[in-house]
């Protein structure tokens, strides 16, 4: 399985960025993804995940309203829009997907039962 994350960089606050991961190597449809971020010194954290057929997602709340995660499954890729950057935003941020076919997880991922992505770096000027 590979998940290949692309799309971070440099912006300001208040910016836009769309974070995008392409999967290979799995039935991606089965699966649930995710995404995490982990900044510096801290620990990787939950951020976004999104249910098989995209109809249903959870957000953290420091990102709910700000943040939307979609995926088209005819294009193997999931999707992270990411508006009104905020400085405690910056982070590594990583794809991931459920090894597990056909589960939802109705909360937080712990990160447990996980493929993953390669990071992409996210920072966010003040």
């Amino acid at each position: 399985v590979q998940l290949q994350a692309s799309g971070g960089g440099l912006v300001q606050a208040g910016d836009s960025l769309r974070l995008s991961c392409a999967a290979s190597g799995l039935a991606f449809r089965m699966h649930a993804l995710g995404w995490f971020r982990q900044a510096p010194g801290k620990e990787r954290e939950f951020v976004a995940s999104i249910k098989q057929g995209g109809l249903r997602t959870i957000y953290v709340a420091s990102v709910k309203g700000r943040f939307t995660i979609s995926r088209d499954n005819a294009k193997n890729t999931v999707y992270l829009q990411m508006n009104s950057l905020k400085p405690e935003d910056t982070a590594v941020y990583y794809c991931a997907a459920d090894r597990r076919p056909n589960s939802w997880v109705a909360g937080a991922w712990s990160g447990t039962n996980n493929y993953w992505g390669q990071g992409t770096q996210v920072t966010v000027s003040s």
